[in-house]
Protein backbone atom coordinates (compact mmCIF):
# COMPACT_ATOMS: atom_id res chain seq x y z
CA UNK A 1 0.00 0.00 0.00
CA UNK A 2 1.50 3.28 -1.20
CA UNK A 3 0.27 6.21 1.46
CA UNK A 4 1.05 9.70 2.62
CA UNK A 5 1.83 9.47 6.14
CA UNK A 6 -0.39 12.81 7.20
CA UNK A 7 -3.23 11.10 5.28
CA UNK A 8 -6.19 9.91 6.88
CA UNK A 9 -7.94 7.73 3.94
CA UNK A 10 -4.33 5.82 4.48
CA UNK A 11 -4.75 5.37 7.75
CA UNK A 12 -8.24 4.27 7.30
CA UNK A 13 -7.22 1.42 4.95
CA UNK A 14 -4.26 0.47 7.14
CA UNK A 15 -7.16 -0.29 9.87
CA UNK A 16 -9.30 -2.05 7.55
CA UNK A 17 -6.64 -4.19 6.34
CA UNK A 18 -5.46 -4.78 9.30
CA UNK A 19 -9.08 -5.54 10.56
CA UNK A 20 -8.52 -8.28 7.83
CA UNK A 21 -5.49 -10.02 9.66
CA UNK A 22 -3.60 -9.86 6.49
CA UNK A 23 0.54 -8.79 6.06
CA UNK A 24 1.29 -5.94 3.76
CA UNK A 25 4.10 -3.74 2.88
CA UNK A 26 3.52 0.09 3.41
CA UNK A 27 5.69 2.47 1.17
CA UNK A 28 5.42 5.90 2.25
CA UNK A 29 5.55 8.19 -0.86
CA UNK A 30 5.29 11.75 1.05
CA UNK A 31 7.57 13.99 -1.00
CA UNK A 32 8.79 11.24 -3.33
CA UNK A 33 7.45 12.91 -6.56
CA UNK A 34 9.22 10.05 -8.65
CA UNK A 35 6.81 7.54 -7.04
CA UNK A 36 3.98 9.85 -6.98
CA UNK A 37 4.04 10.13 -11.18
CA UNK A 38 4.10 5.81 -11.19
CA UNK A 39 1.56 5.88 -9.46
CA UNK A 40 -0.63 8.11 -11.09
CA UNK A 41 0.66 6.60 -14.56
CA UNK A 42 0.05 2.74 -13.33
CA UNK A 43 -3.12 3.35 -11.88
CA UNK A 44 -4.69 6.33 -13.46
CA UNK A 45 -5.46 8.14 -10.22
CA UNK A 46 -3.63 10.91 -8.21
CA UNK A 47 -5.32 10.26 -4.68
CA UNK A 48 -3.52 8.11 -2.37
CA UNK A 49 -3.97 5.64 -0.76
CA UNK A 50 -3.01 2.80 -3.82
CA UNK A 51 -3.32 -0.51 -2.70
CA UNK A 52 -2.36 -3.56 -4.83
CA UNK A 53 -2.52 -7.23 -4.66
CA UNK A 54 0.59 -8.49 -6.58
CA UNK A 55 1.10 -6.20 -9.63
CA UNK A 56 -2.40 -5.81 -9.47
CA UNK A 57 -3.91 -2.07 -8.55
CA UNK A 58 -6.86 -2.15 -6.18
CA UNK A 59 -7.53 1.42 -5.74
CA UNK A 60 -7.83 3.71 -3.35
CA UNK A 61 -9.67 3.27 0.23
CA UNK A 62 -13.48 3.75 -1.21
CA UNK A 63 -12.50 1.24 -3.55
CA UNK A 64 -11.81 -1.03 -0.48
CA UNK A 65 -14.42 -0.25 1.28
CA UNK A 66 -16.89 -1.04 -1.82
CA UNK A 67 -15.03 -4.26 -2.71
CA UNK A 68 -15.31 -5.12 1.52
CA UNK A 69 -18.85 -4.43 1.11
CA UNK A 70 -19.66 -6.82 -1.65
CA UNK A 71 -17.13 -9.44 -0.37
CA UNK A 72 -14.86 -9.39 -3.21
CA UNK A 73 -11.70 -7.90 -0.76
CA UNK A 74 -11.70 -11.10 1.08
CA UNK A 75 -11.30 -13.59 -1.93
CA UNK A 76 -8.55 -10.92 -3.31
CA UNK A 77 -6.66 -10.30 0.00
CA UNK A 78 -6.14 -14.76 -0.01
CA UNK A 79 -5.31 -14.91 -3.92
Amino acid sequence: MYILNWCGYCHAARRLLDSKGVTYDVVDVTGDDDTRAWLRSTTGSGTLPQTFVGDEPLGGYTDLVDLDRTGKLDKLLVS
